[in-house]
């Protein structure tokens, strides 16, 4: 059985999830978002306290929010990061995206060791999670979709009452509209959404209150 665990980081509100099967031990640390030393501190305390194996990173996208922490969960516990290809050039510009911010450009690249795409599964002790290609908010954005957890990750794909935002570098209104029609709301209606920002929601109250459904 998979446990999702969510903390709140960086100056963006950024949700960082530790998925972790309960049997194994073993856990990915999706949009890893520690900025700051404190936000490191409580990460590691969480996967000691707990005694997990991390296995690696995955990147729902690589919008300098959602990375922070990316090439310090590689570097501490040696695991690669995961994401779509299409989104490999935000990860070279993680510091022209931080001036864009009004912030420090003193950002490493982050580096996609295992690239991701639509139909692929990540496999956590003996549970799998679906990969699935939601381009729009970025060119290589994706959620992941347990079914039998009966929870998807939306990254920035999809919030409660409405989508991400597309008019950062690569971002296209007309696609990510086609992303959250086509793909996400065929999710059976009691989908836990568990979204980069804000509060969860499910997929039946999108399908019935989201103004982009």
């Amino acid at each position: 059985m998979l446990k999702v665990k969510q903390f709140v980081f960086n100056l963006f509100g950024e949700s960082t999830y530790v998925i972790s099967d309960e049997d194994s031990r073993e856990a990915i640390v999706v949009d890893p978002g520690m900025a700051e030393p404190a936000e490191l501190a409580r990460f590691d305390k969480y996967v000691g306290d707990n005694h997990l194996h991390i296995t690696g990173v995955v990147n729902t996208h690589l919008h300098l929010d959602h990375c922070f922490g990316a090439n310090y969960v590689k570097d501490k516990y040696g695991v690669p990061v995961s994401a779509n290809v299409e989104d490999a050039f935000l990860g070279n510009t993680l510091a022209e995206q931080a001036l864009r911010f009004g912030m420090s450009a003193s950002h490493d690249k982050v580096m996609i060791d295992a690239p991701l795409a639509d139909g692929d599964t990540i496999t956590i002790g003996k549970e799998q999670l679906e990969v699935i290609h939601t381009p729009g908010h970025s060119p290589g954005g994706i959620c992941l979709y347990s079914p039998g957890g009966k929870f998807l990750i939306a990254g920035d794909t999809l919030f409660k009452g409405s989508v991400g935002r597309t008019d950062l570098p690569g971002g296209d209104a007309r696609t990510l509209v086609s992303s959250l029609r086509d793909k996400l709301l065929k999710l059976p209606s009691d989908t836990l959404v568990l979204p980069g920002h804000g509060p969860s929601t499910t997929i039946g109250h999108e399908k019935a209150t989201n103004p982009f459904a």
